[in-house]
């Protein structure tokens, strides 16, 4: 697989927001938490989340368990706000994305990071909330 300047690419499982993204969603939802910083020593998965929460998760195999959480703890009453791979033929996809509140497919590729080049992958917002 090709190597995107500024992000990971399957070396690794995080995609770096881009931030005119970030800014356009948490101007909507006015996110307050983030469980899934760059921090690699946090673990956002075993702690409880905030009442509007933006996760853009690892992409690897961990997947399943981030997006049960978000949808768990939709369940709760938070809101959460994902930016995820449009994987719709994974079992993640339909046990959890398909009962979100919301789902926006994004038109194109996004430029993860500081990439000059898109991802190899579509991509969509999820938006889980009670």
């Amino acid at each position: 697989m090709k190597k995107f300047k500024g992000l990971m690419t399957s070396l690794s499982p995080h995609w770096a927001t881009p931030k005119w993204l970030y800014d356009e969603l948490n101007r909507e939802f006015h996110f307050n938490f983030d469980p899934c910083p760059k921090n690699p020593k946090f673990d956002g998965l075993s702690i409880p989340w905030c009442s509007v929460n933006y996760m853009n998760p690892p992409y690897g195999r961990k997947i399943t368990r981030w997006v049960k959480k978000a949808y768990d703890e939709s369940l709760k009453g938070a809101t959460v706000v994902c930016l995820l791979p449009s994987r719709t033929v994974t079992r993640w996809w339909h046990n959890y994305v398909m009962k979100a509140k919301e789902i926006r497919f994004i038109k194109g590729r996004l430029k993860f990071g500081d990439s000059k080049n898109s991802a190899p992958f579509p991509s969509c917002i999820v938006i889980f909330k009670a």
